[in-house]
């Protein structure tokens, strides 16, 4: 037998495992599958080809399964599984793979996910892994048994984090972590020039390079940051270079991210 609460909205197709218990509001998808022992608190959405496994707990406000946040999805067949035995916060945000990713994200038993967690496409989770409040894991990462990712950091598309990792609270991990190794500090410097967004615009060659040496005459240029954007814009036939200088002269109440 199975607690489901009246308001709950539980669609034709649905699976419900023995001893489940479903709170208020909530709205479980006809490709869903819960196992034996699942419990919804109240305001839980299930949805998409989901399989969440034995005695998870999941909290309100969560939403699980629903499509990814990729501009490159047009509405494939694709699947999140969830073992058993998890504990999946408030407001955590766990999405379906994408038929370019091999169309499954996965994640594995005995985790913990705090509250505002995001679990994007494609992402393969072990054994035991804690996600703290508000970390963000990009598409198509990995991360293996017992890692712990400290709150509020984020993980980068691709990245692979080996077992027994740790990453510090405010990390932005932007490559592979080694099994049992320590990464924290943030990622708070302008390092570079974004060349892949510049490319998927159609930005000329001849622009990009104008780019790229603003850039080392931002970074390595004589006199303050404004008074090389001062001179640079003088110099410049671009119109993107002419476009950062602007904003660089600009009025502001922030400083900037210089190159490190």
């Amino acid at each position: 037998m199975s607690g489901i609460h009246p308001s709950a909205v539980i669609e034709d197709g649905a699976v419900i495992g023995i001893g489940c218990t479903i709170g208020p509001f909530c709205h479980i998808g006809p490709e869903v599958r819960l196992g034996a022992g699942v419990t919804l608190k109240s305001h839980v959405v299930v949805t998409g080809d989901t399989v969440v496994g034995d005695d998870c707990t999941i909290y309100s406000f969560a939403v699980i399964g629903e499509v990814p946040q990729d501009l490159k999805f047009q509405g494939e067949k694709t699947r999140l599984v969830i073992g058993a035995r998890n504990r999946i916060r408030e407001h955590v945000t766990m999405h379906a793979g994408t038929a370019a990713g091999g169309g499954l994200t996965k994640v594995g038993d005995d985790g913990l996910f705090m509250a505002g967690c995001h679990v994007a496409h494609d992402v393969m989770i072990g054994d035991r892994v804690i996600l703290v409040n508000s970390v963000a894991l990009a598409g198509h990462c990995i991360i293996e048994d017992d890692v712990i990712v400290g709150g509020l950091s984020g993980v980068h598309q691709w990245v692979r984090i080996g077992r027994g990792a740790i990453i510090g609270a405010v990390t932005m991990v932007t490559n592979d972590v080694i099994p049992f190794g320590l990464v924290q500090g943030p990622r708070g410097v302008l390092d570079g020039l974004n060349l892949v967004g510049l490319k998927r615009r159609g930005v000329s060659r001849a622009d990009i390079t104008a780019l790229r040496a603003a850039f080392q005459m931002l970074a390595q240029g004589e006199g303050s940051f404004q008074e090389r954007a001062q001179r640079l814009g003088d110099e410049t036939q671009s119109d993107y270079v002419r476009e950062i200088v602007s904003f660089i002269l600009a009025d502001t109440d922030r400083h900037f991210l210089t190159p490190g």
